[in-house]
């Protein structure tokens, strides 16, 4: 295990880095170096500063990785960022390809807490779900979740509450589209979800996504903690409202009494994501989490890594990691249609980082998708799925899907994760109900700022306290906690109904 010591302020993080990174702020004049080499600028924390002389054009590495060059000749103690430092274009291939061994699991003793429902699945939470097919049966739906909530009956049951399930689309939309795919994969998706006892799904019933027709399409009929009606055939708003909670009641009592049994790590699936990323991300948080998410894997449980954009320019890195071509053949797909995607949109897949992202230290995507990479660890591998595409493979998988964080996290939760941890150098608030989401602060000062908010301080890493393994261990162990049923800190401030947001691609007419 290696603590981050240093002599200076300034961390080399690799033998090969010509750049270093401020553990804190650095005032010009100060030495960032044994030698007395001078700060040339004051340089914030969480930036990089040269360590040698950079001429034009020269490659930039950070993490022992490339993550651009040189747009001009960069001197000893100059700050490095967006104004002296230009992307690169990226392309991999499967030219030289070696099949990655399948990580095997090498521990089945560790258990958790979880509900076991009848489709074998495993929940970390015990909520009901209400879930509109489109936007016009939101109301409804809400309307209705709160009247449940409110009376309290379904809590003395043992639920953890009703959660309505609503979003902006549903209608206007060609089925024959992508983004209408996305959309059902989606519903179906949460409708099956282990985090629920059982969902109550409504439509209006002259909209595109259809609840019959996506009932029968992806062989939801004979689901026993499924029931659903549309608005129109049960008389309007009020009637619909009094519908829905009656079914409710009568469903509640025939899944009641659902009580927590010790089950294996290998029902555990965790949704590996981050928000709000700066230059400490890549440093303290995202490899602690990585570590946590091989002890996962490495105890027969699943991870899932998402958001193909803050994966571009480090592909390679999940290329090698792959078991076999057809893998990394499915990773160099997606990637291909985010460059067609974002062109005939008139925009860049390198047109990362957010402007956040540049005010904590990261200068290009290839600087902040090495740092996201390093939350999927270090296992195989194993699969590489669409857009809320449900899970078949144990192990690490990625999922396709934007960066942003809302409409990431809703498709890893389709796809079977039940449990969310979210790196944040910046601060995040977000909660993501069904699935419990564990905050991971990449720096003490933002954690100390927003204590509430977050679950663990990883910035002991880069303070030089802690060990990226200890503190994985760390939030390994309290992954299981919270999917056992202890509350995460987004859970106990009420996170969780707003940040459900499918993926809209496509025309809406």
């Amino acid at each position: 295990m290696n603590l981050i010591n240093s002599p200076s302020v300034i961390i080399h993080l690799n033998a090969r880095d010509n750049v270093g990174v401020a553990s804190s702020p650095v005032p010009q004049g100060i030495p960032i170096d044994a030698a007395g080499t001078p700060a040339l600028e004051n340089i914030d924390a969480g930036h990089k500063v040269a360590l040698v002389g950079i001429e034009k054009g020269a490659a930039i590495f950070k993490y022992g990785q490339l993550i651009g060059l040189a747009a001009r000749d960069i001197a000893p103690g100059e700050h490095v960022h967006t104004h002296n430092l230009e992307m690169i274009e990226v392309d991999s291939s499967l030219d030289h390809f070696t099949p990655h061994a399948r990580t095997a699991t090498t521990d089945q003793t560790r258990t958790f807490q979880g509900f076991e429902r009848e489709d074998k699945s495993v929940g970390t939470r015990n909520y009901i779900g209400i879930l509109s097919t489109v936007n016009c049966s939101a109301t409804v739906a809400r309307a209705a979740a709160e009247e449940l909530n409110q009376s309290g009956e379904l809590t003395r049951m043992g639920f953890d509450g009703v959660v309505p399930i609503t979003h902006g689309s549903g209608c206007a939309m060609n089925t024959e589209s992508e983004g209408f795919a996305f959309l059902e994969r989606v519903v179906a998706g949460y409708a099956q979800h282990p985090n629920f006892a059982f969902v109550l799904m409504i439509g209006l019933g002259c909209e595109t996504n259809q609840v019959k027709t996506l009932v029968q399409k992806k062989g939801l009929e004979n689901a026993s903690r499924l029931a659903y009606f549309n608005i129109q055939d049960a008389g309007g708003t009020r009637t619909s409202i009094k519908t829905a909670c009656d079914q409710i009641m009568h469903l509640a009592e025939a899944h009641k009494g659902a009580q927590r049994t010790a089950v294996p790590l290998e029902h555990l699936v965790v949704a590996l994501q981050c928000g709000g990323s700066d230059g400490y991300s890549g440093i303290t948080a995202n490899p602690a989490l990585g570590h946590a998410a091989d002890l996962i894997v490495a105890h027969g449980g699943s991870v899932i890594l998402a958001e193909t954009p803050e994966i571009y320019g480090a592909e390679n890195l999940l290329i090698e990691r792959s078991i076999d071509q057809g893998v990394a053949q499915k990773l160099l797909d997606r990637i291909d249609w985010w460059k067609h995607y974002t062109e005939i949109n008139g925009a860049e897949l390198n047109n990362n980082p957010s402007p956040g992202n540049k005010a904590g230290g990261l200068s290009t995507i290839l600087e902040k998708s090495l740092g996201a990479v390093a939350k999927g660890g270090t296992s195989s591998l194993n699969d590489v799925l669409l857009y809320a595409e449900k899970r078949t493979q144990r192990g690490f998988n990625f999922m396709d899907s934007p960066g942003y964080d809302p409409v990431s996290v809703t498709g890893q939760i389709a796809s079977g994760s039940n449990v969310v941890c979210f790196t944040t150098g910046r601060g995040s608030v977000s909660g993501f109900k069904p699935a419990p989401c564990l905050k991971l602060a990449t720096n003490t000062t933002m954690y100390e700022k927003m204590q509430e908010d977050m679950d663990i301080n990883c910035g002991v890493i880069v303070d030089g306290t802690d060990s990226v393994e200890r503190v994985g261990e760390r939030i390994f162990e309290r992954i299981i906690a919270i999917a056992s049923g202890e509350p995460s800190a987004s859970e106990s401030l009420g996170y969780g109904n707003n940040e459900f947001v499918p993926w809209m691609v496509g025309a809406v007419t």
